[in-house]
């Protein structure tokens, strides 16, 4: 398993950053990246938070415990998942090319509910859940008169 100290050193060379550059951007010490890195000191809950949010990917990803950036949960939730019958697996997704973050609305600072909200998990479950709405009859009712009322704004 990777170590967060090298998930960290793995990053901060992919952004081109020096050591105390990535403290500097991150408001830390000027000497705890490399604290961080070598493991002689672990970062915070909070200095974590603000490192996976500086570099666009999810705290899992950035502790070793997800291959994947943007993935939500922990290594665990998929290690015994069943698979339905006549389920065919998906390839293995290729690495996007990394585009620049979004600054989030929280003055510059990402926190752990923008990433849930940018969460593929998170986004099914949001699908799922607005389908289901929709497909009751008070969701019916509701989608019918946005129509009636789209229709008569074009007339």
């Amino acid at each position: 398993m990777v170590t967060l100290a090298q998930r960290l050193e793995e990053l901060r060379t992919e952004a081109g950053l020096s050591r105390p550059a990535l403290a500097a951007a991150l408001g830390f010490p000027k000497g705890s990246i490399e604290k961080f890195e070598t493991g002689r000191q672990t970062p915070t809950k909070e200095q974590q938070e603000r490192i996976a949010g500086h570099f666009g990917v999810s705290l899992f990803y950035l502790r070793g415990e997800s291959g994947d950036r943007t993935r939500m949960d922990d290594w665990m939730s998929g290690a015994y998942r069943e698979e339905e019958p006549g389920h065919v697996p998906t390839p293995a997704r290729q690495p996007r090319p990394k585009a620049p973050a979004p600054e989030p609305a929280s003055g510059g600072q990402s926190t752990v509910l923008d990433a849930m909200l940018s969460g593929s998990q998170f986004r099914s479950l949001l699908r799922s859940v607005v389908l289901d709405v929709l497909s009751s009859p008070e969701g019916q009712e509701l989608v019918a008169r946005v129509v009636r009322k789209e229709l008569s704004n074009r007339r």
